[in-house]
């Protein structure tokens, strides 16, 4: 055999592999379109979360409450739309691959592939049992999106488990991934979620009302307290804010102490700071004591108070 007889020969036998329906030419685009699939997918992926990450900065920068809720809205929809982009890319590469695959098939259904949406119907209501759980997790995700229930960057917390809380990091329509305060990652299924708690602005505020003898000698004690504690995204959020003190009765005074801390960081005012308090006293004769009564820890939270207030006045009403 010459050579240009068998260049001729692997010309034709590659065309007629490229060309003509055989087994090998459909394993090869099987092989390609799952090859186009994964690219196309990541790629878009990739795409999206560039924009993803460009919104989050501007909603760690953004100070206005609208715009900063606005912000969280449009990074859980870019999570989402993440899986909804590579399920679609997956979805188009299979039909177009069935459509080279099975040309003749393809004919006989006019082109339209109303039978092909009829079959995958079949199949869903057949197979229900095997998928059943993944269209739960599904309608479970997409029921909580519409409804809002939580945004990307959202402290929450998970019923019914008993420790299963931490920051929003990523949300699809089928789970939900969370940052734990210790740094663990935990992924839920959304149909396993049946109520969620949630922390405004990530926060809990706590006030500790102090009870002084002496205004000015009191504030300087306060203040030292106030000083020495910790700040920081996983302590407290911010410097605590002591008020002017309110004359209770002739010799009594109250100065209040609010600070907001991260959730699970309650101990820093009910147990640190409330214990650091009570130390002001240690040292000192009882004709020279501060403290009139033990402090209070409660919670402070200033829409919760307004909330409160309406309801305790409907009832009064009543």
């Amino acid at each position: 055999m010459t050579f240009d007889t068998l260049t001729q020969t692997i010309a034709q036998e590659t065309n007629e592999l490229l060309t003509q329906p055989n087994d090998y030419r459909a394993v090869l685009i099987l092989v390609l379109s799952i090859v186009l699939a994964y690219w196309l997918s990541q790629f878009l992926a990739r795409a999206i979360i560039f924009v993803a990450q460009k919104v989050a900065v501007r909603t760690d920068k953004e100070t206005r409450e609208g715009r900063f809720v606005l912000y969280r809205q449009v990074e859980t929809y870019l999570s989402v739309a993440v899986a909804a982009v590579r399920v679609a890319v997956v979805a188009v590469v299979a039909y177009v691959t069935w459509r080279i695959l099975t040309p003749e098939g393809s004919a006989n259904l006019g082109g339209s592939g109303a039978a092909a949406i009829g079959a995958s119907a079949f199949f869903i209501v057949f197979a229900g049992a095997t998928i059943g759980l993944l269209l739960r997790d599904i309608t479970s995700g997409a029921t909580m999106i519409i409804e809002k229930w939580f945004t990307i960057g959202d402290f929450i917390k998970v019923e019914p488990f008993i420790d299963m809380q931490g920051v929003v990091e990523r949300m699809t329509l089928r789970s939900t991934k969370l940052r734990s305060l210790s740094g663990e990652v935990i992924w839920i299924h959304n149909q396993q979620i049946q109520a969620v708690h949630v922390t405004p602005r990530g926060v809990r505020t706590i006030a500790v009302d102090i009870f002084v003898l002496d205004t000015e000698a009191g504030e300087r004690a306060v203040q030292r307290v106030v000083n020495a504690m910790p700040t920081g995204a996983t302590m407290l959020a911010r410097p605590l804010k002591m008020t002017k003190p309110e004359q209770w009765g002739e010799d009594m005074w109250r100065i209040t102490v609010i600070g907001e801390m991260t959730p699970g960081r309650e101990w820093l005012m009910e147990q640190y700071f409330v214990n650091a308090i009570k130390k002001i006293d240690d040292d000192a004769k009882k004709a020279d004591k501060l403290l009139a009564l033990e402090p209070i820890a409660r919670y402070a939270d200033p829409v919760a108070d307004k909330r409160f207030k309406r309801a305790v006045r409907v009832a009064q009403a009543k």
